[in-house]
């Protein structure tokens, strides 16, 4: 991990901005190794303030370069306007320099409209971002609604994890489950992501994922049995009566649910939430309905949020960020040979999560979100 960046320095970079951030994480590839990922790669980071107004005009003053023209002549009520009303409520500022030679993206969102999105999925945009491991920068007010739906939002993604998996699954399978809500129905993993990105992300976060999700797993210790063994390849096994999906299906968020209805009774005609659950439980195709709704969820908002990018960014920077998205994209391809097809599925996690471990057992884990 000597190639990424740490905790005091990311910390650092906070030094530039308004202080009045009430929640802040970095993540991707910039915080987090994954596969052919290099050194240089830009940071992602996101604050959460309380008054987005008043954050962008001290911002402003500032930072007056982060934004394009002609937002950063309109002033802050019309970025705050654009930020709240257009795509997932998320500005972002894109290939920013900033002292120290690192290269960040940044999104600012209200904490309120966090906090919605973390409960009922409205556009599972940073919903799904903290579905994954990532690295805390400020932690929220333990006095503010912000840390309970941290923790709902990680229940939610096992409750729907565990609906899309079969009765018995590896636990790479349920990591990769719960990492792939978020990009599932995504039109960027169309093209402009590597085709492994989930896989990738998984691989080379895996201690971190069981340390996000260990004292989630400890609620539903009647419904799926995860073993703790050092091999990947290791069956795990969940209960999949419809009693228990019933019961999953009433605590997914309030979006899926309503989504969930309408696909079952073919539109948006008023029928009881919970008689649909239950008769959607003893579908066999239980999990192929919700999967198809969770994909309505990330198109639109990855559709919308992509579109407020060209006009937030600039039409340069955005066509950069692309370009080198794309770019990268074509590197991180892989390249098969008769030799790689032969190696088994399971020692090639074996290897890779020997490989993680060795370099993460003398470093101190960073602090998570629990």
């Amino acid at each position: 991990m000597e190639k990424f960046i740490g905790i005091q320095q990311l910390k650092g970079i906070l030094k530039c901005f308004p202080r009045n951030i009430k929640f802040c994480f970095a993540y991707g590839s910039g915080a987090f190794k994954q596969m052919n990922n290099q050194s240089n790669n830009m940071v992602d980071l996101i604050f959460v303030v309380r008054n987005v107004n008043q954050w962008h005009a001290e911002n402003l003053q500032l930072n007056p370069k982060h934004y394009a023209q002609p937002l950063r002549f309109l002033g802050p009520r019309a970025i705050a306007n654009v930020q709240e009303t257009w795509g997932a409520k998320v500005y972002y500022n894109t290939l920013i320099k900033i002292p120290g030679g690192y290269t960040i993206k940044y999104g600012i969102i209200s904490e309120v409209s966090l906090i919605e999105d973390l409960l009922d999925w409205n556009d599972m945009y940073l919903a799904g971002r903290l579905h994954k491991p990532v690295k805390v920068l400020v932690e929220p007010d333990e006095h503010s609604q912000l840390p309970t739906a941290l923790i709902q939002n990680l229940h939610s993604a096992v409750h729907a994890a565990l609906l899309l998996l079969p009765e018995h699954f590896t636990e790479i399978d349920f990591y990769k489950t719960i990492a792939g809500l978020s990009y599932s129905g995504d039109f960027r993993m169309t093209f402009g992501e590597n085709k492994e990105k989930v896989n990738n992300i998984v691989l080379f976060q895996l201690t971190y994922f069981r340390e996000l999700y260990s004292p989630i797993l400890q609620h539903f210790e009647n419904y799926v049995d995860i073993p703790k063994s050092e091999k990947m390849a290791v069956i795990c096994h969940q209960d999949t009566n419809p009693t228990t999906k019933i019961y999953h299906l009433n605590q997914l968020p309030r979006i899926p649910q309503v989504k969930l209805v309408r696909a079952w009774t073919q539109g948006p005609r008023s029928k009881d939430t919970e008689d649909c659950l239950c008769a959607i439980a003893y579908d066999p195709e239980c999990g192929e309905i919700l999967e198809e709704c969770l994909k309505q969820i990330v198109w639109r908002s990855s559709i919308m949020q992509s579109l407020k990018g060209i006009i937030t960014a600039g039409f340069l920077k955005s066509v950069k960020y692309s370009a080198a998205k794309i770019m990268k994209m074509i590197q991180t391809s892989p390249q098969i040979n008769p030799q790689q097809k032969i190696e088994s599925s399971e020692s090639k996690v074996e290897r890779i999560v020997a490989s993680v471990k060795n370099q993460t057992q003398s470093k101190e884990t960073d602090k998570r979100i629990e």
